[in-house]
């Protein structure tokens, strides 16, 4: 059995901006995003190499959670086009269509989601396959168990690949985070820590607590380190709420799933899904499934 948990939020915002044409549902309401999320989903439900036994979607609705109140720069819903904010329940809702487990997150995110149903369910299962090319969700990777899958390069990276492309093992990712920072997250970081300073630092000592304020001390040398100890001195607070920023919670609630039996896929429900296809416009979208269950 294998177990796969998708950003469904990153899902919907890379079919919105991808280059392929818009479409429009009958009654004139923009869901490209919901139909190319549809597509892909499709695409790995019936990809044999993946070979999807349990499935489930997260996605952030709304953007917002419970980091805003520690951090107010924390990401929100500013700057979301307003026919992509329009489409959040839609798009659960086309997920719930094709089958597939939906856990709409309020108070947490989407990751969240992701870290505790890896951390729930990863010794249940052969591997976890977490469908998501976010750098924070590196931290729940658990040596070729639990693994980061990006869809869109065809990469897989377990334990070692973190550690070689990231520089530093899972349970230090957050770490890491907090001092070079994570736009996609609305996470600053700390001033002049770039990935191979930070990375280098957090490599040799694990932890920000760990990492001594004198840089004459220090058992790495990264470029312009007297001035990084100068700013990691004046700033570690800043830099340890940036870490619990980054920290995936792994307790989340996971709506609607109490086991692993909550999330197997059986199929897709004709009846559910080519009436959703029919509202939606999308005739051609009905012959995709290959896997029914009535």
């Amino acid at each position: 059995m294998r177990l796969h948990l998708v950003d469904g939020t990153y899902e919907l915002y890379r079919a919105h901006f991808s280059p392929r044409p818009g479409h429009a549902a009958p009654d004139g309401q923009d869901v490209k995003a919901t139909v190319g999320l549809m597509s892909s989903l499709l695409m790995l439900l019936h990809d044999a190499d993946e070979a999807v036994t349990h499935v489930a979607v997260a996605f952030d609705n709304p953007i917002r959670s419970f980091r805003n109140r520690l951090f107010a720069d924390y990401k929100g819903d500013e700057g979301v086009p307003p026919e992509l904010r329009a489409q959040f329940d839609l798009a659960e809702e086309a997920v719930a269509s094709l089958g597939v487990r939906v856990w709409s997150m309020k108070e947490h995110e989407a990751d969240d989601a992701l870290a505790t149903a890896a951390a729930r369910f990863g010794g249940e299962v052969e591997q976890v396959r977490i469908c998501t090319p976010d750098k924070d969700l590196g931290q729940c990777v658990r040596g070729q168990r639990v693994v980061q899958v990006d869809r869109r390069q065809e990469k897989v990276l377990d334990e070692d690949a973190v550690r070689a492309k990231l520089g530093v093992p899972p349970a230090s990712v957050p770490d890491l985070l907090a001092l070079m920072g994570d736009v996609a997250d609305g996470i600053p970081g700390l001033d002049g820590f770039g990935e191979k300073g930070a990375s280098a630092l957090v490599s040799a000592y694990g932890r920000l607590e760990a990492i001594p304020d004198d840089a004459s001390t220090w058992s790495v040398r990264p470029r312009g380190a007297d001035k990084l100890a100068a700013t990691l001195r004046a700033h570690r607070e800043d830099a340890l709420l940036y870490r619990k920023l980054a920290t995936l919670v792994e307790d989340a609630p996971l709506p609607g799933t109490r086991t692993l039996a909550d999330v197997a896929w059986a199929g897709v429900p004709r009846q559910r899904f080519e009436a959703l296809c029919d509202r939606l416009g999308v005739t051609t979208l009905k012959r995709r499934p290959k896997r029914w269950v009535d």
